[in-house]
């Protein structure tokens, strides 16, 4: 699975009544080309089935919070046009101080924060990297 499997499988999640026509423009792909993974992960059980699921809401994503320190402390843009292919990568800040960006990441489960996190960590360019899980969100203003 690619980053844009994850991403249809997301979508998926949040709605599995998305159209594809819809799916297909939020990924950039072909209303087939959705269409064609969708059934190959439903071949592979990556996609089990679809249920109706009672209640306020969809499953609760995993948060989480990566700071990333450049080793050349931002003199070159490849670094976030990378963080910016990753569609669970849902802000990014230029920061002051210590590090120099903070990514948020919403992923699905705590696999995908460790798939993410070790391609962040492993981007030409990226010295370290300190990442912490939300564990609850207590204030969420716009």
């Amino acid at each position: 699975m690619d980053g844009t499997d994850h991403r249809i499988l997301s979508e998926l999640t949040a709605d599995a009544r998305t159209p594809l026509v819809t799916l297909a423009a939020r990924v950039h792909l072909s209303r087939n080309a959705v269409k064609q993974r969708i059934e190959r992960m439903e071949r592979d059980g990556v996609i089990g089935g679809y249920t109706v699921v009672s209640g306020a809401g969809s499953p609760r994503r995993v948060t989480a919070i990566v700071l990333v320190y450049r080793e050349d402390r931002m003199r070159g843009a490849h670094v976030v046009t990378e963080l910016s292919r990753i569609p669970e990568i849902v802000r990014c800040d230029v920061l002051s101080g210590e590090f120099d960006l903070l990514a948020i990441v919403q992923a699905e489960g705590m696999d995908r924060v460790g798939e993410i996190w070790e391609h962040i960590a492993a981007l030409p360019g990226v010295a370290n990297t300190v990442t912490s899980v939300s564990l609850a969100q207590v204030i969420d203003r716009p």
